[in-house]
Formats: structure tokens, sequence, C-alpha cells
């Protein structure tokens, strides 16, 4: 017979465990149901009015005689603009608040976005845009570090897939509705890419108010968590960030000069410079290698939408699943750069199209593993400024993609020099990844007792 009170005693670790197993899991429900959408739809129109441009172009550079260089440097001056203001809107995100910050960072880039209608110039264009990125910056890494208040390490990837599925649903929202609003020309004396501007514009400024009454700013200001989900919330984020490499107790100078800041930086500036190359560029290549309408066309770029939603769901889900996170990464910008490759040589609209669309959805299936490994090795104050710094690096492939494709085609006539271009951003953003990881694994060890 087991000596009196060993098995109780068990027994009641056991059920501490489970209690507390069960606690954790509702927490991570309300976060997930209350802020996930929130957030998920601020940059879902973040991102609609920042790539909108690519289907108002259709008749906005004939209309003002914008050559392709013309607006591909126009469309990669919002980046800049974004660059410049990305680590003060970071820091200052820290001193105001989650809501207050990005409820005005929304309101401001709506009524930018807005009067994108009223451009007339290239110098109007240009002014706009780069005012733009400056009114948007910070949204995107606020939103990052935000996730890390909330959610543990372990369930980031999906947390950051469900949030980021904005991106490829931004893309059917604005793929379904640009026919439309294109075809309202004419109406109230607009043209259609002015009717374009100024209703995918107006809905950041009336979402921020959403933003402002219902996103807190941390777990202890969250009505809606008991305080025993706060507590466990705490003691999972404090174990977080204890096991972090640049944690809390580090300056932001520290997280600003980290070389592992600046490699997981430059991984997502190749591979966003394929993207951004590719998404003000693709309905004007669909449109000429189809002959379909800008309607079709736009029905087309939304189900790549979808699709590149699921991907990302799905390679999120799996790495959180299996722990890893590098080959999640990896294994996607070599696909993309096979798809940009074959897209450039393939003459059967059929296989352009198709070229395509592969490397679009595999740069989103990468996305939440690779936006989850910063918050591997940066908690507290280093991770605002490391993320934000890490953003800013990023940023600069706006400028690079579109500029590049607008140069390209204005030298040869054509967007397969361009795309063809894009095979070397891919595969230096699977280097990039590579060394970091093996980075990461190397101070591991020496951190390991």
């Amino acid at each position: 017979m087991a000596p009196p009170g060993v098995f109780p005693a068990a027994a009641d670790v056991l059920d501490v465990d489970a209690r507390m197993a069960a606690v954790g899991k509702s927490a991570m429900r309300k976060a997930s149901l209350r802020l996930i959408p929130l957030i998920s739809i601020g940059y879902g129109l973040a991102y609609i009015d920042r790539i909108n441009l690519s289907f108002a172009a259709l008749q906005m550079n004939r209309d003002l005689h914008f050559s392709a260089s013309v607006y591909g440097f126009g469309a990669g001056l919002f980046f800049i603009g974004y660059a410049l203001c990305e680590v003060p809107s970071n820091l200052l995100l820290l001193h105001f608040g989650a809501k207050r910050w990005l409820a005005r960072i929304m309101f401001t880039w709506g009524l930018l976005a807005a009067c994108m209608m009223f451009v007339q110039t290239p110098l109007q264009f240009n002014v706009l845009r780069l005012l733009l990125g400056m009114a948007e910056a910070g949204f995107f890494p606020g939103v990052i570090y935000y996730l890390t208040l909330w959610f543990p390490a372990r369930m980031r990837s999906r947390a950051v897939s469900r949030f980021y599925i904005a991106l490829p649903f931004g893309a059917v929202v604005m793929g379904s509705l640009a026919g439309w609003l294109l075809g309202l020309g004419g109406k109230l004396g607009l043209t259609g890419w002015q009717w374009l501007f100024l209703v995918e514009g107006l809905p950041a400024v009336l979402f921020s108010m959403v933003i402002l009454k219902l996103l807190p700013d941390s777990p202890s200001k969250a009505a809606w968590l008991t305080p025993e989900e706060k507590e466990w919330l705490r003691g999972q984020l404090d174990t977080d960030g204890k096991n972090a490499q640049i944690g809390h107790e580090a300056g932001i100078l520290e997280a600003l000069l980290s070389p592992k800041v600046w490699m997981i930086g430059m991984f997502f500036f190749c591979a966003l410079t394929c993207s951004y190359a590719y998404n003000y560029y693709a309905p004007a290549i669909y449109l000429q290698v189809t002959g379909w309408s800008v309607t079709k066309v736009g029905f087309l770029v939304a189900w790549l939408g979808l699709a590149g939603a699921a991907a990302m769901l799905l390679n999120g889900a799996h790495s959180d699943r299996t722990g890893e996170r590098p080959l999640h990464c990896i294994v996607p910008c070599i696909v993309m750069a096979l798809g940009y490759v074959t897209a450039s040589y393939a003459r059967p609209p059929w296989v352009v199209v198709a070229s395509l669309a592969v490397s679009y959805v595999a740069f989103n299936a990468l996305q939440g593993p690779a936006l989850s490994i910063p918050t591997q090795f940066l908690a507290g104050r280093a991770a605002a400024a490391g993320i934000a710094a890490m953003n800013t690096i990023t940023i600069f492939s706006g400028f690079v993609g579109p500029y590049w494709m607008g140069v390209m085609k204005d030298a040869t006539g054509s967007d397969r020099a361009g795309l063809r271009g894009l095979l070397l951003p891919s595969l230096a953003a699977a280097g990039f990844m590579y060394f970091l990881a093996r980075s990461l694994k190397r101070q591991a060890r020496i951190d390991r007792p």
C-alpha cells in the first residue's frame, strides 16, 4: 500500500495543472476573439489604402499622363515616409498607449488616402504618397509588438497569421470592389479612380473610433479578463522575457544594433521587395496577358487573396505545431523565386498567371512563422524598438520593388525583365533566414546552462 497522502497530493497537483490549463485556454480564447478581429480589420484597411493605387493606376496614369517610372517612383515614396517615422512612432506608442496611437494612425492615414482623389500632377502625387507613408508609419510594427503583450511565444505564429490574414483578405476586398468603383466614373463629376480613393479611404477614419473605444492598452486594462487569467498571462510572458536573448533589461540602442535584428530585417526587405513589385503591377500584368476586363482581373486578385489566406493559416499552424520556424520561411522563398522566373519566360497566359499566383501564395505562407521569430529573441522595450528597426529596414523594399518594375518596363517595354530580376531577392531572403537560424541556435547553445 502506498504511504498515506501520496495519491491525494498527486491528484491535487494534477487538479491545479488542469485548472491553470483551463485558465490559459480561456484567456487565449478571449484575446483571440476580442483583439485579433479588430487589429486585422485595421490592417486590412491599411493594406487596401496602400495598394489600391495599383487599380487606380489603370485609369489615373492615362488621365494624368504618368509614365511607368513616375508611377513607380511615387508608389515607392510611401515607404520612404513610412521608414522615416517608423521607430519614433513605435516609441510614441509606448508613451501614449496602443489604442490611442493606433487610432491616431488610422485617422490620419484614412484622410490622406481619401485626399489622393485630388492629385493632378506628379509633384502632388509624390507629396501625398510621402505623407501617407508618414501617417501610417508604426501601425504594423506597433501591432506586432502589441501581440507580444497578449500571446505567449509558442502561440504567436498562429496569432500573427490570424491577424496578418488581413493582407490577403484586403486583396479580396480590393479586387472585388475595384471594377465597380472604377466604373463609377462620371458620377458627380468624379473619375473612377477618384471614386476608388474616396470610398476606400474613409472607412479607416471611421474605424479609428472603433479602435479607440474597444482596444485595451494591455491585459491589465482588459475588463473582460478575470484576475486569474491576467495572472496566468503575466506569468507566461515573464517566462518568455527571461528566455529572450535581448530582454527587458536591454536598452533601445542594443536592440537597434543587434545583428539578429538586421538579419531578420534584411530577410523581410528581400521578400517584400518581390511582394511590392508584384502588388503594384499585378493588375496591369494580368490585364495585359489575359485580355480580360478590369472587373474580371479584380475577381482574379480576390480569388488569389483567398488562396493566400489559406496558405498563411495552414503554414502558421504547422509551424506552431512543429515548433519549427526557418524552414517554413526558406521553402516559400525558393518557391517564390521559381514562380517569378517561370512567369518571366512563359508565353501561354495561363502559365504566367499560375506562376505569379504560386509566388503570391508562397509569400503569404511565410508570414506567420517569420513574424514570430523576432519575438523569440526580443522582449520589453527592446522588442518595441527592435521590431520597429526591423520594419524600417524592411519598408525600403516598398520603394525598391515598384521603382524597379517601373524602370525596367520603361527600358524594355515589358514587365518580364522586372519579374526576372526578382529571382535574386527571393533567394537572398532564403539565405538571410538560413544564417539567422544558425545564429539563434548558436546563441541558444551558449545560453544553455
